[in-house]
């Protein structure tokens, strides 16, 4: 018998979730005080919906779960905190203040180095779904002899 893994009571995931939203923070801060180098790009996606993102309604209306914006060519106005960034670009030809935290971010890409990150999305106070009991769930029974064996019989529940 073999035993998984015991859950972590540190919440390691989380952490390093963080830490490569800093990767994202530090290279849209460099950006911010030196522009872009060379040929490089980003591709940002996040959510709409999350906290703290502040978007034209038009486009929360046309996006109204997940965008991805491009910084390239045509942006201003790049202004980097803590725990988020805003950026002015342009949606056919109007132009647009978004303010993204880092937390609303799903994943970064720089095309000119083939350089990605994919981030879980942090949604406060999401509550898991309830799982309703299918037909075929197994039945688990103790063995008659009182050994630590479990019979496990996946037949069709009637």
């Amino acid at each position: 018998m073999t035993e998984g893994a015991p859950d972590s009571l540190i919440p390691y995931d989380e952490i390093v979730q963080d830490a490569l939203r800093a990767v994202v923070g530090r290279v849209l801060g460099q950006a911010e005080t030196a522009g872009l180098p060379g040929n490089h790009h980003f591709y940002i996606t996040f959510k709409t919906g999350a906290p703290g993102v502040d978007i034209p309604k038009h486009l929360t209306d046309r996006y109204p779960d997940e965008m991805t914006i491009v910084i390239q060519n045509r942006y201003w106005d790049l202004r980097v905190s803590d725990t988020g960034f805003e950026v002015g670009l342009s949606f056919n030809q109007v132009g647009s203040k978004l303010s993204i935290p880092f937390a609303a971010i799903t994943a970064f890409h720089d095309p000119a180095v083939d350089f990605a990150l994919h981030f879980s999305a942090q949604v406060e106070d999401q509550q898991p779904e309830e799982i309703a009991e299918a037909e075929n769930d197994p039945i688990v029974r103790p063995a008659e002899d009182g050994s630590n064996v479990v019979s496990v019989d996946f037949t069709r529940k009637k």
